[in-house]
């Protein structure tokens, strides 16, 4: 019963998730004939831009940029872990990636050690000679901060 109960909020709360894809059909149908100055007004400044031979540009965005902390993972110990614990007590320490050291608490095993994440968007956005935003789409785009599939839509403010 609980694992049912436990598989439904999942669904629940995966359906209320916005993925990539839509977040790059929100901000399609939001900018798309847009000038380029009124988004970078609104987001920063592109990072670089590359000229077209029509005269338009194709700049390139990077937004939402942001570190997330991922604690380290545990299981208990089997009972063969444990009598040997007991013949031959020993701290497990693990470096994460993160640089901190992981130290197991007792009658435990470390599975994987803490992490961190760096989180962001990017976006690739064409212009016309008149600086009108003619395509954008995302490039780069990380799981969100929160429960979000798309840091993308967490930047530009999508909801599902």
């Amino acid at each position: 019963m609980r694992l049912r109960l436990l598989s439904c909020l999942l669904v629940v709360a995966l359906a209320g998730c916005t993925t990539t894809e839509e977040a790059n059909q929100a901000i399609q149908g939001r900018w798309i004939g847009q000038p380029s100055d009124a988004f970078f007004s609104q987001y920063g400044p592109p990072v670089s831009d590359y000229p077209l031979n029509g005269g338009g540009k194709i700049y390139t965005w990077q937004g939402g940029d942001t570190v997330r902390d991922i604690a380290p993972q545990y299981r208990p110990m089997t009972k063969q872990e444990l009598e040997a614990q007991k013949k031959a007590p020993r701290m497990v320490i693990n470096i994460g990636g993160n640089g901190m050291a992981d130290e197991a608490p007792p009658g435990q095993v470390l599975v994987s050690p803490g992490r961190s994440e760096h989180l962001g968007c990017e976006a690739q956005i064409t212009t016309n000679p008149a600086g009108i935003i003619t395509a954008i789409h995302t490039s780069r785009d990380t799981d969100g901060e929160g429960f979000s599939l798309s840091r993308c839509a967490e930047v530009f403010g999508v909801t599902s």
